[in-house]
């Protein structure tokens, strides 16, 4: 399956849960504009045919370190500690799903 088919498969999913709003749903054309949001903040996006989640900076570390992804960097230069790139091996509903309570958490 493709990344933007796999995307679109996630959305479908969380779409439905409490706070969620699916990616257009907003109006803006800028950073987010094709996120998962909940309650208006990014919990994941597709990001040049990947996944990208916000996780605690400890958790990132921790899925790094045993291969489930890579570090993000927003086009800067240096890495964003709360920011996951997703390998395509790896569980993109789970780890959606764990952005999605961390995030929401944070409200």
């Amino acid at each position: 399956m493709q990344p933007a088919d796999r995307f679109a498969a996630l959305v479908a999913e969380l779409a439905a849960e409490p706070g969620v709003t699916p990616p257009g749903a907003e109006r803006g054309r800028g950073f987010g504009s094709a996120a998962l949001k909940v309650h208006g903040s990014i919990f994941a996006m597709l990001t040049r045919e990947r996944l990208v989640v916000k996780l605690p900076a400890a958790r990132v570390a921790q899925l790094i370190d045993v291969g489930a992804g890579e570090p993000f960097e927003a086009g800067r230069g240096r890495p964003m500690r709360e920011w996951l790139t997703v390998g395509a091996d790896h569980d993109w509903p789970a780890v959606a799903r764990e952005a999605l309570a961390f995030v929401s958490r944070r409200r």
